[in-house]
């Protein structure tokens, strides 16, 4: 167990996804005030050994719908986006009352699908996330039940978690739920055992999955393997554990039962294997020699080090970074569009904001989200 307990341990960056039948009560429609206070002592000790905290929050529709008066059982569309707009700020007020206690900042954000799956909107909730972070705030994040249609849904939390921990690079993400991890058969059901760790998901994985097992989340086994997919894919790491104890993240770390899914790899290594094989440059920049020294020592790509942009391409794009020779030494995303990119050539960052007439990034390419095509180097 020891092994698997260092996953937790190690995490620098961890997204932990609670659902709505942890946070609320399903008989008054209330937050479970001494459930979430532990939580909340749990986070706090995450944060002191070094760990940033991003929160994927089920609970505004359970929360609503009982404001509301509405009936129990499958809510149409219409009401689950009503009952959204009421409890998102009974959840917001929650969740900022009870991270104050530990003198932690709350952010609340709402997102789409389009904000995970199309670049340009990826790219601008990844940076006001990782703003958020840098400022020592928790983000608190949710569905924007009230205005996604059927559509352009997640439809749950367990998926949407994944793709915040793969948006983020997180290094591990905690599935909280009504069960403490994936079993060879449905929990009740004679012979079944629990998994400890998976390293793949295979089909013999999948046929595992269940169905959910309260009645007051969407979510289900199925979604938490589809999560891990994401999650495992992204290199990050992923734990299915029970939420309904006190303290459910020291629990984890002290060795309760739950299912890790093992990544082969790290979240940067995959983020940056996805850069460098799956997108095709549609640009390039040719930079000087002090900058492809620069690059080959892990640094960012800044404006003063280009020289000249070949090609169009909008912000979010990949652009291979050329040496003046026509050798490609490195491709990433970049933050700018060619037209914008062409303006600031040979630039400080700080004057960027004089040329363009707005403040934007200080680099053209971050490293995170640049690939050395010659090999990654310290």
């Amino acid at each position: 167990m020891a092994a698997v307990k260092s996953h937790l341990e190690q995490a620098r960056r961890i997204v932990v996804k609670i659902g709505s039948a942890l946070l609320v009560d399903a008989k008054t429609g209330t937050i479970k005030a001494s459930w979430l206070s532990s939580l909340i002592d749990d986070l706090a000790d995450r944060r002191v050994k070094g760990a940033e905290i991003i929160i994927v929050s089920s609970g505004a529709i359970a929360l609503g719908r009982r404001t509301l008066g509405l009936p129990k059982g499958t809510l149409r569309l219409e009401q689950k986006q009503a009952a959204a707009a009421v409890g998102q700020i009974a959840l917001a007020q929650a969740w900022t009352e009870a991270l104050r206690t530990r003198n932690m900042v709350a952010a609340q954000v709402l997102v789409t699908l389009t904000d995970t799956e199309e670049r340009r909107r990826y790219l601008n909730a990844r940076a006001t996330l990782s703003t958020l972070l840098e400022q020592g705030a928790v983000p608190v994040i949710n569905e924007n039940d009230t205005v996604a249609t059927s559509e352009i849904r997640y439809g749950d939390n367990d998926r949407l978690a994944a793709r915040v921990a793969s948006m983020m690079s997180a290094d591990c993400l905690v599935l909280l739920s009504d069960i403490d991890g994936l079993y060879t058969a449905p929990p009740n059901q004679k012979g079944a055992t629990l998994l400890s760790q998976v390293q793949e998901i295979t089909p013999e994985i999948e046929a595992m999955a269940g169905k959910p097992v309260s009645g007051v989340g969407s979510g289900g086994m199925i979604t938490k393997i589809e999560a891990g997919k994401i999650a495992l894919g992204a290199g990050c790491n992923m734990v299915i554990a029970s939420g309904h104890e006190m303290h459910p993240l020291k629990r984890i770390g002290d060795g309760a039962r739950c299912t890790w899914f093992v990544a082969n790899a790290s979240a940067l290594q995959s983020r940056k294997r996805w850069i460098a094989g799956t997108l095709q440059p549609i640009g390039h920049l040719v930079v000087d020699e002090g900058a492809a020294a620069a690059l080959a020592k892990g640094k960012s790509l800044l404006p003063a080090g280009v020289k000249k942009v070949e090609g169009s391409f909008a912000r979010g794009d990949t652009v291979s970074i050329v040496t003046a020779k026509g050798r490609e030494i490195a491709r990433g995303l970049v933050t700018y569009d060619a037209s914008d990119t062409a303006k600031i050539l040979g630039l400080k960052s700080s004057e960027i904001e004089k040329v363009l007439g707005f403040r934007g990034r200080d680099v053209l390419i971050h490293r995170d989200d640049m690939v050395l095509m010659g090999g990654e180097r310290a």
